[in-house]
C-alpha cells in the first residue's frame, strides 16, 4: 500500500471537504487528489529519477508528496537553511533528481537541469492532465530525508511506502476529523515531521494551513483568524508563544484549539507547565520520534498529563518528564553496551522494533538487526508501567572521572531554577578529569539588581546543592539563546565548538562561573 492510497481514502469519502487552505475556497479533497495526479504526470514527463524540493512548507509541498508517491519517484525535501554549497551537494546525492524549488531561492541552484518554480508546477496542476499508474509497492522508496547532522555529516534515510502507511494507520483513524477541525502546519517539510503532518492529517481529513515563518504573533494570529483546532510545534516555538501570550495584554483568544503536540527536542518543565496554564482547554501531546522510525513512536497523551499535573505522587509527577509509552505497533527494549536487556528503570540505548521503522540508509543499507531492532542511539530508561524517559544521545554523554554523565540529568535540575528558562550541559576536555561539566544557559527577565555574574553563581550554586558533586556543573555560563536547528534539535557541536575556539564567543557574551571542582 503506498501513500497515496491514504489520499484516495479521503477524497472518496469527503470529496468536497476542504483539504487545503482558508475554509471559503481552499482546496478540497477531491481537487488534491486530481491536482496530484497530474502533477505526477508532470513530473514524469520530465525524466527525472526522484524529486527534490527545496522550499517552505505550503499547499504546493502537500500535492508534491502525494504527486512523487503516484509517480513512484522518492522524493527529499531539503533544508533550505543550509549554505549553497551544502544544499547542492546534498542535491547531487539524490538520483537524476526533478527539482521543485521556490522563486526567492531559485538563483541558489544556477545551473540545474530540470528546476522548477514549485509556485509554477503547483499553478500547472490545476490545468495538466491527471494520469492513471499503478500503485507503488509497499519496498519502494516513498522518501529519503536527511539527518539534521549535528553530530556527523547528514545520511540519507530511506523511507518505504510500507514504513510510513504502517506508521499512519497504526496511529491515526480514518476521517477521524470533522468539517470545522484545522490543523496549523509551522514545522519544516525537511523533517520528518512536516512529512508525517502531511500524511496523518490528509488520512484524518483535516483541513491544514500553513506557517512559512514562524513568529509568535503569526502563530497566534492565523491560529485565531482559521480556528486552528489542532497544531503541532517545537519546544522553542511553545516558548515562544506562552512567552508573548504573558507578556501580551491584547493576544488573540483561540477557543477552537484543543490539541497542541510538541515533539522534536526536550521540553522545559516551566515552559510546558506555563503553556498548560496558558491554554487550559487543550490536550497536550509529547510525541517522540526518529526519523528512521517515520515520526512518531512513542505519545503521553493528555490524560497523562493531567494525571502528572494533578497528582502529588512524586512517580506521576515525573512523568510529566517523559516521552510516554508505545504507540501500537511499537516495542521497546533497552540494552546495555553488550545488547543485554536491562530492566525497568535502568538507563541504556533504546532499541525499536516494529513495521514503520525504517532503520535504513542511503549507501549504507539497513541499520536493523537480524530480529528487525533498531539502534536509536538514545539513551533511555523504561519505567515499570512503560514510560519511556529519554536522557539524550550517546554521543552526548559526559564522561568524567570514569563516570558515564546524561547531559539531560543536569539539565533537568538546572531548568527547576525559576530564573533558568533554557539551559544546555556539554563536556569540554579536562586533563585531570578527562571531560568537565559545563553548562550555559538562558536566563529569564528579573527585576533583580544582580550582574549575570552573580546571578550564574546563584544557579551554578543551586545545581551543585542538588547534585552529587562529581555531576555538578563546573562552570556556568549565559548567553542570551541557545542554538537550535528549525526543526527544535539543540545544536550541542555548535556550543561545544563556540566554548573551545580561541576566539571570543560569536553567540552571545557569556559569564565563567569559579570551578567547583572535587568529584
Amino acid at each position: 500500500m503506498g501513500v497515496d492510497v491514504l489520499l484516495e481514502l479521503a477524497a472518496s469519502m469527503v470529496p468536497e471537504r476542504v483539504a487545503l487552505g482558508p475554509h471559503a475556497g481552499g482546496m478540497t479533497f477531491a481537487e488534491l487528489a486530481e491536482r496530484s495526479a497530474a502533477g505526477a504526470g508532470l513530473l514524469l514527463a520530465e525524466g527525472g529519477r526522484s524529486v527534490a524540493y527545496v522550499g517552505v512548507n505550503g499547499p504546493s509541498f502537500n500535492v508534491a508528496v502525494f504527486a512523487s508517491a503516484l509517480a513512484g519517484l522518492p522524493m527529499t525535501p531539503l533544508n533550505y537553511r543550509l549554505p549553497d554549497g551544502d544544499l547542492g551537494a546534498l542535491i547531487d546525492r539524490l538520483e537524476d533528481p526533478v527539482v521543485l524549488v521556490d522563486d526567492d531561492m531559485r538563483a541558489r541552484l544556477p545551473g540545474r537541469q530540470r528546476l522548477f518554480s514549485t509556485a509554477g508546477w503547483l499553478a500547472q496542476t490545476a490545468t495538466a492532465e491527471p494520469v492513471s499508474l499503478p500503485p507503488p509497492d509497499d519496498d519502494a522508496i516513498a522518501a529519503v530525508l536527511f539527518t539534521s547532522g549535528t553530530t556527523a555529516a547528514p545520511k540519507g534515510v530511506v523511507l518505504r511506502h510500507g514504513n510510513l502507511t504502517s506508521y499512519v494507520l497504526q496511529t491515526v483513524e480514518l476521517l477521524v476529523a470533522d468539517d470545522e477541525d484545522c490543523a496549523l502546519v509551522a514545522v519544516p517539510p525537511y523533517h520528518i515531521a512536516g512529512v508525517a503532518t502531511v500524511l496523518t492529517n490528509t488520512y484524518a481529513g483535516r483541513r491544514m494551513v500553513h506557517l512559512p515563518a514562524f513568529t509568535a504573533e503569526s502563530w497566534l494570529d492565523i491560529a485565531a483568524t482559521e480556528s486552528v483546532s489542532h497544531a503541532m510545534v517545537v519546544p522553542t516555538m511553545l516558548a515562544r508563544v506562552v512567552e508573548h501570550l504573558e507578556a501580551a495584554t491584547d493576544a488573540p483568544k483561540l477557543p477552537a484549539l484543543r490539541s497542541i503536540a510538541y515533539g522534536g527536542a526536550r521540553i522545559s518543565p516551566s515552559i510546558l507547565e506555563r503553556a498548560l496554564a496558558a491554554f487550559p482547554a487543550a490536550g497536550f501531546v509529547n510525541a517522540y520520534g526518529l526519523t528512521e522510525t517515520s515520526s512518531t513512536i512513542a505519545v503521553l497523551g493528555p490524560d497523562d498529563h493531567r494525571m502528572a499535573m494533578g497528582s502529588d505522587d512524586p512517580v506521576w509527577r515525573a512523568r510529566l518528564a517523559s516521552a510516554g509509552r508505545a504507540v501500537p505497533g511499537i516495542e521497546f527494549a533497552v540494552r546495555d553496551p553488550y545488547g543485554a536487556l536491562l530492566p525497568p528503570g535502568q538507563t541504556g540505548e533504546l532499541w525499536v522494533r516494529g513495521a514503520q521503522v525504517a532503520g535504513e540508509y542511503v549507501g549504507l543499507g539497513t541499520g536493523l538487526d537480524a530480529e528487525g531492532w533498531f539502534p536509536t542511539r538514545d539513551r533511555a530508561h523504561i519505567d515499570a508501567d512503560g514510560y519511556l524517559f529519554v536522557e539524550g544521545r550517546d554521543d552526548d554523554t559526559i564522561i568524567r572521572g570514569g563516570e558515564n554523565i546524561a547531559p539531560a540529568e543536569v539539565e533537568d535540575v538546572l531548568l527547576t531554577h525559576p530564573s533558568v528558562r533554557d539551559a544546555a550541559v556539554v563536556g569540554l576536555p579536562d586533563e585531570e578529569w578527562g571531560q568537565q561539566i559545563c553548562a550555559v544557559v538562558v536566563l529569564s527577565a528579573s527585576d533583580t539588581k544582580a550582574t549575570a555574574e552573580e546571578r550564574a553563581e546563584i544557579v551554578r550554586a543551586y545545581a551543585s546543592s542538588r547534585l552529587r558533586s562529581s555531576r555538578a556543573p563546573s562552570s556556568v555560563l549565559v548567553w542570551q539563546e541557545l542554538p537550535y536547528t528549525p526543526s527544535g534539535k539543540l545544536l550541542r557541536r555548535t556550543i561545544i565548538g563556540s566554548l573551545t575556539a580561541e576566539s571570543d564567543n560569536p553567540i552571545a557574551a557569556t559569564t565563567d562561573t569559579p570551578a567547583n571542582g572535587g568529584s
